[in-house]
């Protein structure tokens, strides 16, 4: 079984009875025995979950110290023979001091024990502070001594006899699973002004466990998550968050027992809070992906806490392998949800649509006042890209408070030309109120087929480059007649495919679609209908802009370069040609975003589009190979394409965005997905 970069992690809130360890012990065991069926590698519980967070002076007594770590003994012996790593929250002596701990578990031994740093009243004034542990200073040769020891190679750490068992107690332990290190973080430690985790993450932890005890008031729920997400997506991690629920005592506060699973900001899976029983959430993080996001993060990369270089601070934390995670079939169920349109998510379009919009009109807005240009200049077809460029200029003359007849849109028919999308654009044109021109291009290109010797017959690259080539000549032509610049079309998946013709519809003086990839393109356009154009229209116009909007939306995508079929319908569906959209602007994102490979991407495709339906297996790896083929072939495309605005995390951009050798073969790319 593949991994393919996750590591199946829980979080549990158990029904605790204070003080009774016997119980509490039995409830994390019957919860823990749930995960280890389920193949979890990581279970996370809530701080001193053993004995229940709010025991208050009873922390003081002998009996419930010895019962939490009779407790401990039970639970170690459950883990024997399990490759599941458990996190339980309980109170242990050391020297004199009791300290709020979370013990790590796993298979028959206590693995290590991290002390609470930060105390909090919640959990009553019993517990000493584990920066105990931490009191250290540098020598002048290097070396870091705490209490007297060299530490310089074991890290930071006091040696304890617990439960029977003897290991390392400290706030800087690190373990490892397999590929995923995790460290931990308690309470209110996350609280911090520079909080623990971030310690940790810099240092390689790529995942955060948290078991707490925080209480339960008006809009902590709220203020719990924005915390959690920033954590997470601040540090670029993983966070298993537990806190105390059912069963603590309710004579002060209230434990509403939340749990929940972050990656990267993101939240993977929650429960429900307020439950009168116990509860078990499960999410697989994904490792590869965290680790790829740091890499490319030049704010992670070159982070040093407090300080210190990384190298010299790496040596105060003492690293644990735990060995390899449970055996996962991440095939057979995936924890996580996987959007099947990453650069168009579900959820909140409408503030995403404005978002983008906004900033494509400021940026042609910026570029047309600076250069001191009376017009703007594009070529309308009927199609979705030049749709939104031409509302996307008509909304940017508006905030420079140009008259839209400066706006100067024409429409070339050629040979592919349908009925449709001519009069879509003719309409969307003088709906907008626009100056309106038509120039086919018919005899042009035929003058060029005899001066270059090509029969017409043959509909080849020839025959459809000459058309875009000289749409474009034109439209650079009427700039300058017209003191203006031209507005390309072009929009991220075509860029991403090379599906343009060089010097011809790839050329422009600026690309407001460069950063949209066309499964957004469509969604901005129905956008604008329902939200900017949405008046109804005048006596003078034939219909309104909304309408024609929406026809447009929903005409099939085609570069119209081949004649049009028997009946005048479109002949030549680019789908048809170099595949589905939303299959290969699901590979752009998750390739570029997250380097995922080849294989991870089809697991990833599979996991969305087979089980829906839509694809089988096989055809996302022919599409995923055409992808790559065309891909690397065509970055000589990309390296000299027009300024145009980034507003999503993917560009092709050459400036800064994306630096990519013209000369880069495929080769172990596609070598597998024959």
């Amino acid at each position: 079984m593949k991994d393919y970069g996750f590591i199946r992690t829980a979080a549990a809130v158990p029904e605790v009875k204070i003080a009774d360890t016997r119980h509490n012990g039995a409830e994390i065991c019957r919860l823990a025995e749930i995960a280890a069926d389920n193949n979890v590698s990581i279970i996370v519980f809530p701080e001193l979950s053993l004995t229940g967070a709010s025991c208050g002076d009873l922390f003081a007594q002998e009996k419930l110290i010895k019962g939490a770590e009779d407790g401990i003994r039970e639970i170690i012996g459950f883990s024997r023979g399990k490759t599941m790593t458990i996190l339980v929250g309980a109170p242990v002596p050391y020297r004199s001091r009791l300290y709020n701990c979370a013990i790590v578990i796993r298979n028959g031994n206590i693995k290590g024990i991290v002390p609470k740093i930060y105390t909090d009243t919640a959990t009553g004034f019993h517990f000493a502070s584990g920066r105990d542990f931490l009191s250290a200073y540098v020598r002048n040769d290097g070396a870091f001594l705490n209490n007297g020891k060299d530490c310089s190679r074991d890290g930071f750490c006091g040696e304890i006899r617990y439960a029977g068992q003897k290991c390392n107690i400290s706030p800087n332990l690190m373990f490892s699973i397999g590929n995923a290190t995790f460290a931990i973080e308690i309470g209110e430690d996350q609280c911090a002004p520079i909080p623990v985790s971030v310690h940790h993450a810099l240092q390689g932890a790529q995942l955060i466990l948290c078991p707490a005890a925080s209480s339960e008031i008006l809009m902590s729920d709220r203020r719990r998550k924005e915390l959690l997400g920033r954590l997470s997506a601040g540090s670029i991690c993983g966070y298993i968050h537990a806190t105390a629920g059912y069963g603590e005592s309710t004579q002060k506060q209230i434990f509403a027992g939340a749990a929940s699973i972050w990656e990267n900001g993101d939240m993977l899976a929650e429960n429900e809070r307020f439950q009168m029983q116990s509860s078990l959430i499960t999410a697989d993080v994904d490792i590869e992906r965290l680790e790829s996001l740091r890499r490319k993060s030049p704010v992670f990369m070159h982070s040093a806490p407090d300080g210190t270089d990384a190298s010299s601070y790496y040596r105060l934390y003492n690293r644990i392998n735990l060995g390899q995670p449970s055996a996962t079939d991440f095939e057979q169920t995936l924890y996580r949800y996987i959007e099947p349109h990453p650069f168009n998510p579900s959820g909140d379009i409408d503030y995403r649509c404005k978002e983008i919009i906004s900033m494509q009109v400021l940026g042609l807005a910026t570029r047309l006042k600076h250069i001191g240009c009376r017009t703007a200049v594009l070529g309308i077809s009927g199609g979705l890209d030049s749709t939104l460029a031409l509302l996307v200029t008509v909304l940017a003359a508006d905030r420079l408070g140009w008259e839209h007849e400066r706006i100067v849109a024409v429409t070339m028919p050629g040979f592919g030309t349908t009925s449709r999308t001519k009069n879509n654009a003719w309409d969307l044109m003088e709906a907008l109120g626009v100056t309106c021109r038509e120039i086919p291009i018919g005899p042009a290109v035929e003058q060029h087929f005899k001066d270059i010797s090509h029969d017409p017959s043959v509909h080849d690259a020839t025959y459809e480059n000459s058309q875009a080539r000289e749409r474009t000549q034109i439209l650079m032509d009427i700039a300058n007649q017209t003191g203006g610049i031209v507005i390309g079309t072009g929009d991220l998946s075509e860029l991403a495919l090379g599906w343009a013709t060089y010097n011809g519809d790839h050329m422009s003086m600026y690309g407001v679609n460069a950063g949209i990839p066309k499964t957004l393109v469509r969604s901005l356009v129905i956008w604008a209908a329902e939200k900017r154009f949405n008046q109804p229209s005048s006596t003078s116009q034939k219909r309104n802009v909304k309408d024609i909007l929406l026809d447009i939306a929903d005409t099939p995508i085609s570069p119209e370069l081949l004649p049009a079929d028997a009946n005048g319908e479109i002949a030549q569906v680019t789908e048809d040609l170099v595949g589905p959209y939303e299959l290969h602007d699901f590979f752009l994102y998750n390739f570029m975003r997250f380097g995922y490979t080849p294989e991870k991407l089809i697991f990833l495709a599979c996991n969305v589009f087979e089980k829906n339906g839509s694809y089988d297996k096989k055809t996302i790896q022919k599409w995923l190979k055409i992808f790559m083929q065309r891909f690397f072939s065509q970055q000589f495309k990309r390296s000299c394409m027009p300024d145009g605005p980034k507003v999503g995390s993917i560009s092709l951009s050459p400036r800064g965005d994306w630096d990519m050798p013209s000369d880069a073969w495929s080769r172990i790319f596609t070598e597998d997905l024959a």
